[in-house]
């Protein structure tokens, strides 16, 4: 049987020796060997390194796009995967989550760094921060990409989601990934990687993969470099505290196995439909991936009188739960990853059988369908109870399998507290109609858990479940869990990135961040409205006005827009508020005005305006005052795909006297310059 292969360094590694067997979790038989022998763990970091720097002179918009062509072709290739999947154990319902979640990700990622990113290399955090009075000193966080490798160390149970959640935002932030998978599943891994390297979309050094130990390889980590660590608790210790990794200060992200939590609420008696939801979920999150989830529930509390309903509800679920070959249709739970992962479920099993009962399941035999039970890594679901939920096991071992423990709670306080003796979670949910009771327990939890879902009927059809992990949601918890996060939108992007304040001039803050700032130079010879995209440039400015507002342009805005808000028609009631002191302007009036003044008519390059930004309105405006506008092009984006790109405009609206009565961002959408054949 031919070992796994590496890719490292710009090419494929093959080991020079046999190395370790790996095994169908269904039949047993083997399906590849794993080795990292041969591979210069130093060299592949630093090719990484070098090669780098092509993607990070991409634009955020261009990774983008090339994620979503690498989403995309993955989707056709993802009946490839569902195949090899099934050798892992896994279900075609499970492969809605580590397949196509995987790739759901990669889309996710793409979508937002072409919404929420500048096309640009840099990303500027923040507001402008002023740093003295006259406005020629300023400070302004920036994010830039770290000049190091993303390094996945993964866990057994999702061989295509988790590199692919890991390695979307990276490569969004421009840091190129070196995967190291679990063995038990490895071969999922490197086929996948074989798909991504043999479509070309990538650019050479983006991707690697280590496929066996790890070797030195945290020897040769640096400050530029990252580790993002999946699996148990203890391995995330000993990794967190290598020699190397604390020495270089590298930056160490964990998020491993917890005890994660699901409650019931007082108010979700049986019949109700939110008592139907937590049994529905609590049996889902049992048999999903075999219970191989690291959100998966391990702790079920209930209320006291609703302890027994709820072991047998969810006990009449699982008897209908069909295990087996999870290649046929009618398997609902496929096996574990390997006989290792079955013998440590079951170690696990007796400790928690200290501290309760088997109310559903066998931990020692199952019955199976269209496989051997001898030679598959099969499991019953189990069900614990346990009456004393003051006893410490349930909140302290964990069988990774499915397996979990109803135990009782009293009241509010009394389950919060349980929830927080699991020292830390990735996901917790609540079940329940009560919006108080939900606030008061999510609010108590929280600080223990990285995410936390609240059930009700209202969402139940469009709620993504207790445990799904979302690309725009943060992955990870604290205390047990790693303290570490993962994915959370765009936090995941500049987790690989480096904040930095930079301080200077209006010029030089312009300059970096590709933002016009004011106090910076400005040119005004022609209207910039009249301007296509690529002729735009930062500063670009037009000055209008002024325009005298009246009380006759009051009354008729009044009459017009049916605003008659007292502040602008009744002179007693203004003069009562201490804000005016008499009839004022509408703050809509005075932008009416201003776009009046500083819009140029004719057709031309700016196609529409669709919106405002940070609208204030800062001044009064008072009948007889004159009011002047200043547009200033701001930000400049062109989209890679389309004939236009949007441009930001600094717009300040101010009085006779220059005082600035509204201050907003305008957004155009500007045309390119026709191209000539």
């Amino acid at each position: 049987m031919a070992p796994l292969r590496s890719y490292v360094s710009g090419q494929w590694h093959t080991p020079p020796d046999e190395g370790a067997p790996l095994h169908d979790a269904v039949t047993g038989e083997e399906i590849a060997r794993i080795s990292s022998a041969g591979v210069d763990m130093a060299a592949a970091l630093e090719y990484g390194r070098k090669q780098g720097a092509a993607l990070r002179e991409l634009t955020f918009h261009q990774r983008a796009a090339l994620l979503k062509a690498l989403a995309s072709h993955l989707m056709e290739h993802r009946s490839d995967l569902y195949d090899l999947s099934h050798r892992t154990g896994a279900t075609a319902g499970d492969n809605k989550f580590d397949v196509d979640g995987g790739i759901g990700t990669l889309f996710g990622y793409s979508s937002k760094g072409r919404r929420e990113l500048p096309n640009d290399t840099v990303y500027v955090d923040g507001g402008l921060e002023p740093l003295g009075k006259g406005g020629t000193f300023y400070g302004q966080h920036i994010c830039t990409p770290l000049h190091g490798v993303a390094v996945q160390i993964n866990a057994f149970n999702f061989p295509v989601w988790g590199p692919l959640e890991k390695f979307a935002p990276a490569f969004v932030a421009g840091v190129p990934s070196l995967i190291k998978p679990a063995s038990q599943t490895a071969y999922l891994t490197a086929r996948l990687v074989e798909l991504i390297i043999e479509s070309g979309i990538l650019p050479e050094g983006s991707l690697q993969l280590v496929a066996g130990g790890a070797g030195d390889l945290l020897d040769h980590l640096t400050e530029q470099d990252l580790v993002s660590f999946t699996g148990s608790a203890s391995t995330a210790q000993r990794l967190r505290a290598h020699e190397n990794v604390v020495r270089r200060s590298v930056r160490f992200n964990a998020e491993a196995d917890s005890l994660n939590c699901s409650i019931l609420g007082p108010d979700a008696v049986p019949g109700t439909p939110e008592f139907d939801l937590f049994v529905k979920q609590l049996v889902n999150e049992m048999t999903v991936k075999a219970g191989q989830k690291c959100t998966a529930i391990r702790r079920a509390f209930v209320p006291a009188a609703h302890l027994d309903a709820v072991a047998e509800a969810a006990s009449a679920r699982l008897a209908k739960v069909v295990v087996g070959n999870p290649r046929n249709p009618d398997v609902r739970m496929g096996a574990l990853a390997s006989l290792e992962q079955r013998e440590e479920v079951r170690r696990s099993l007796k400790a928690l059988l200290e501290a309760g009962r088997v109310v559903f399941g066998d931990p020692d035999n199952v019955s199976v369908v269209d496989a051997d039970v001898s030679r598959g890594a099969f499991v019953s679901p189990v069900l614990l109870l346990a009456a004393d939920p003051e006893l410490a096991q349930p909140h302290e071992v964990e069988a990774f399998g499915p397996v979990s423990t109803l135990m009782p709670y009293n009241d509010t306080v009394h389950v919060i507290a349980l929830a927080a003796r699991g020292q830390g979670s990735l996901a917790g949910s609540v079940v329940t109609s009560d919006a108080s009771f939900a606030r008061e327990v999510v609010l108590g939890v929280a600080p223990w858990h990285g995410r936390i879902l609240v059930t009700d009927s209202v969402n139940a059809k469009e709620n993504t479940g207790h445990g799904s992990p979302l690309p725009s949601l943060v992955h990870g918890g604290p205390g047990r869990a790693g303290g570490g996060e993962e994915m959370g939108g765009i936090r995941g992007v500049l987790h690989h990135m480096q904040r930095t304040a930079v301080q200077g001039s209006p010029q030089v803050i312009t300059a970096v961040t590709n933002r016009w700032v004011p106090g910076s130079s400005t040119a005004n010879d022609v209207h910039p409205f009249r301007k296509n995209l690529e002729d735009l440039r930062l500063g670009d400015t037009v000055v209008a006005g002024p325009r005298t507002v009246t009380m006759e342009d009051i009354e008729h805005f009044a009459s017009f827009t049916g605003d008659t808000f007292y502040a602008h028609m009744d002179e007693d009631a203004a003069k009562a508020n201490p804000f005016f002191g008499g009839r004022v302007a509408h703050g809509y009036l005075v932008l009416s005005f201003a776009a009046g003044l500083f819009v140029q008519p004719d057709p031309g390059p700016v196609l529409a305006n669709y919106g405002l930004d940070n609208l204030r309105f800062l001044t009064p405006t008072f009948p007889g005052d004159s009011l002047t506008v200043t547009l200033t092009a701001k930000q400049i984006t062109p989209r890679h795909d389309q004939e236009y790109g949007e441009v930001r405009w600094d717009t300040d609206v101010t009085n006779q006297n220059g005082e600035s009565v509204a201050k907003y961002d305008v957004l155009t959408l500007v045309a390119k310059r026709e191209k000539t054949s």
